[in-house]
């Protein structure tokens, strides 16, 4: 069983742990002595404590964690929920690809605006906020993008909310003269989650072989282990401000990681061939009749015209410099993600 360091005397508040972000956050604070209050929405669902409170147990400090019941888009509750508590770490979202536009941004930008309000009531300071590379953008094409650049496109209600919210979390701190710090991560991999999100969700029918050849939808990806790490360092070390782009593993792609889990697993059926960007017509096409059958839309024209308008160079270089972070490696990504369709 792993040990936690003694208690630091610090609690600190997050959002959202339940997900695959937030429940690595919570180890790795606990892990680093802190007490951790954190909030889920249905307190009464195994799926969204069982998990997390398996942590603590597993850390031997069930008496540090604490979790609370509550909906962002609640703004009466959360002043009384982080009261005495030294920061907040909001990571509550709503991840996904399809699904009601409205509920998702809203979501995003209210329950930023809710958090906010309530930190400044209770006199917490320090804020880190998860935000994504989805703010940041993959235009222009051809250079690396950094925390000067932001989404310009408005493609899909996730990316509209990722960046709206941001914005609006800078607009707060300067109302609420709140020190905010942001972590854009890009696809989230590594394993720990209790449902898969759209990041991971697409690996278990890559290595079943579901299709015989993978897009070159460019992306760029990060260990989740290197995200929780980076939101404490965010929040521990005085001098970070600002945004830090989380994208150590950019200039990649779906078809890449496809290639490379079928390298280091032969046994999958992931697929090896890459397919040609004129034929994603075709995929956008089988997408559309697969939504016929109940399947949610991933390949619309549109998300796939967005897709290829950029690249996924970014630049990871200010996390690197500041927080300090030595990045997993690529197959560590893979490998960790992989294990938890097996």
């Amino acid at each position: 069983m792993s040990e936690a360091k003694p208690s630091n005397g610090q609690t600190l508040f997050v959002t959202g742990v339940n997900g695959h972000i937030g429940n690595h956050i919570v180890r790795d604070l606990l892990e680093q002595g802190y007490a951790v209050k954190g909030s889920v929405r249905d307190l009464s669902d195994p799926k969204k404590v069982d998990h997390v409170r398996k942590h603590a147990l597993d850390l031997g400090v069930p008496e540090r964690l604490e979790l609370v019941e509550g909906d962002v888009l609640d703004a009466d509750v959360w002043a009384g929920h982080l009261k005495g508590c030294n920061g907040l770490f909001h990571t509550a979202t709503v991840y996904a690809t399809s699904g009601d536009a409205a509920t998702i941004i809203d979501t995003a930008n209210l329950g930023t605006q809710h958090l906010f309000y309530a930190a400044k009531a209770c006199g917490i300071q320090r804020v880190v906020y998860t935000s994504s590379i989805a703010a940041v953008g993959s235009t222009p094409k051809g250079r690396a993008k950094t925390e000067n650049d932001w989404q310009a496109d408005r493609s899909s209600p996730y990316v509209i909310a990722k960046t709206e919210s941001e914005r609006l979390a800078w607009v707060l701190a300067e109302e609420l003269s709140l020190d905010v710090r942001t972590v854009n991560p890009g696809g989230v991999l590594g394993g720990g989650f209790a449902r898969p999100t759209p990041s991971v969700e697409w690996f278990e029918d890559a290595m079943k072989g579901v299709f015989p050849a993978a897009p070159k939808i460019p992306m760029a990806f990060v260990h989740v282990e290197d995200v929780a790490l980076a939101h404490r360092k965010a929040y521990e070390i005085d001098k970070a401000e600002g945004r830090f782009i989380l994208a150590p593993h950019n200039n990649s792609s779906v078809a890449a990681v496809c290639k490379r889990i079928r390298e280091l697993y032969p046994d999958t059926k992931s697929p090896k061939r890459a397919i040609p960007v004129p034929l994603m017509s075709i995929v956008v096409f089988q997408d559309w009749v697969m939504s016929l059958f109940g399947a949610p839309r991933r390949m619309t024209r549109k998300a796939v015209k967005g897709y290829f308008k950029g690249d996924s160079n970014l630049s990871s270089q200010k996390a690197t410099d500041v927080l300090g972070i030595e990045w997993r490696s690529f197959d560590d990504c893979i490998h960790d993600t992989v294990r938890e369709f097996l």
